[in-house]
């Protein structure tokens, strides 16, 4: 048999190739997470890039630490908000952050229910995604409240007062969309890791791994009647978690959709919204598949049909976002309301129009290059092209919170928003904690489902051997 991890796959496939075996596949994948296999023979004690990403993201996990106790000290007027733009980076990162996280739930429930078999080598670490961007998420309407020490009066717990959150404010529907989000996507998680414990547990060499492994495989043991409930629940859960996909940032675009303020009034945002999430998701998914498929040598598992069907996906809801775009314009012009009208034009020609028109080069032509199957097949241009999807989407977000309220009914109360250095080290340093926890993830837990490569194997061999 060929060495692991220098298999080879034709691109057209999604299969392993010939030489693969149920016990292969587990070996290749465990070896990693215990660090015995590929290019880290050595053990993760040798590894420099790692310890190095580790140590320059940790940096910013601290500055992060450090920016938001004096963010509670001295308030939030560290940011650059005033009036009449009182929301700023936070609410724009938390959007970005939650669109991320789209596609780990896309990717893992809804293709999992349609039985695609090309989500099984992505859909692990794209679900870890989705935990660490909404939890990420979560952070910055806490950093956008004066007073974040109060943070828990968003949620109705009892108290003598009888003092219950105001329903109809936004900021109580985030709260239960975020936390319905992590509870579920946790869960979906944490039961499809099950198996691929239980087999660290076995093949773990010391007892403290064995016992820690063997703690969170809560008993698994691979028995018939383990594998029926596996199934079960990983169904139920997936159902439970399709319609996340939809509501979460449905419920995050209600936050602008209710207001009267142009730009933000529109029913087009819950479809706008889920779209362009799924869009910057998908675009996440490709930047962090890339890297992982070239230093680990997965280009067996994560291969050139997996990259070339997530572009396609990718490029769908390129589409879809130029139609919201394409849409907001006419609606504004054919409305004929003047406030309308005067936003569209002031995104065009006002003080903000370089980010928009950035925005529309990232997000609605440069995705059109992925129409041919060479770009999509060129692992460096769909690198590139990515990344630029996930600025282009930051800066969409930025647009959309910012430049609707910098100019509003009254002329006379007119102001541009200005990022402050503090606003853009809070945006830094929440992407050096999403790379420290993608970091720790895949250095302890398998970023490759075992479980289901092995059922893909055996699957291949069974239509073969018909």
């Amino acid at each position: 048999m060929a060495e692991r991890g220098t298999q080879a796959v034709s691109p057209g496939t999604s299969e392993l190739g010939p030489g693969w075996t149920a016990g292969s596949v587990t070996d290749r994948i465990s070896d990693i997470v215990l660090g015995r296999g590929g290019p880290w023979t050595h053990g993760w004690h040798a590894h420099w890039r790692w310890r190095g990403a580790l140590l320059l993201s940790f940096t910013g996990v601290v500055v992060l630490l450090g920016a938001s106790t004096w963010l509670f000290v001295r308030g939030v007027g560290l940011f650059g908000v005033n009036m009449p733009v009182a929301w700023g980076f936070a609410l724009g990162n938390f959007v970005w952050w939650i669109g991320i996280g789209h596609a780990g739930t896309f990717i893992s429930a809804i293709l999992l229910l349609l039985r695609q078999r090309w989500r099984t080598s992505i859909n692990r670490f794209a679900e870890a995604m989705t935990l660490f961007a909404a939890g990420i998420a979560g952070l910055f309407p806490i950093f956008h409240l004066g007073r974040p020490w109060f943070a828990y009066w968003l949620l109705p717990y009892p108290n003598r007062m009888e003092l219950w959150p105001q329903w109809r404010s936004p900021l109580v529907w985030d709260i239960f969309a975020i936390s319905t989000y992590l509870l579920v996507s946790l869960l979906f998680w944490y039961v499809g890791l099950l198996p691929d414990l239980a087999s660290l547990r076995d093949k773990a060499a010391s007892r403290g791994k064995r016992l820690a492994y063997g703690i969170f495989a809560l008993g698994w043991r691979g028995e018939a009647r383990h594998w029926h409930h596996y199934e079960s629940a990983y169904l139920l859960l997936a159902g439970l978690a399709t319609p996340l996909v939809v509501s979460v940032h449905t419920v995050v675009s209600l936050d602008f959709s209710i207001g009267n303020t142009p730009g933000y009034h529109s029913t087009i945002f819950p479809p706008y919204f889920v779209a362009g999430a799924l869009f910057s998701g998908f675009a996440m998914v490709i930047t962090l598949a890339i890297p992982l498929r070239h230093y680990f040598q997965l280009h067996a598992f994560i291969t050139q049909r997996h990259l070339n069907l997530a572009a396609k996906v990718m490029l769908a809801c390129s589409l879809f976002v130029a139609y919201g775009y394409a849409s907001e314009i006419f609606t504004a012009y054919y409305s004929g309301d003047r406030y309308e009208i005067h936003m569209t034009q002031d995104r065009f020609t006002g003080f903000y129009a370089p980010v928009y028109w950035a925005y529309i080069v990232c997000n609605v032509l440069i995705p059109q290059l992925l129409w041919w199957r060479r770009i999509r097949c060129s692992i460096p241009a769909l690198f590139v092209i990515s990344i630029l999807i996930n600025v282009g989407m930051w800066m969409e977000r930025f647009l959309i919170v910012v430049q609707s309220l910098h100019q509003d009914f009254l002329p006379s109360s007119w102001g541009n928003f200005v990022p402050s250095v503090w606003d853009w080290i809070f945006l830094l340093s929440s992407i050096c904690l999403f790379i420290w926890l993608f970091l720790m993830f895949i250095r302890y837990l398998p970023m490759i489902s075992m479980a289901e490569m092995r059922g893909l194997v055996q699957e291949t061999a069974e239509e073969k051997a018909r």
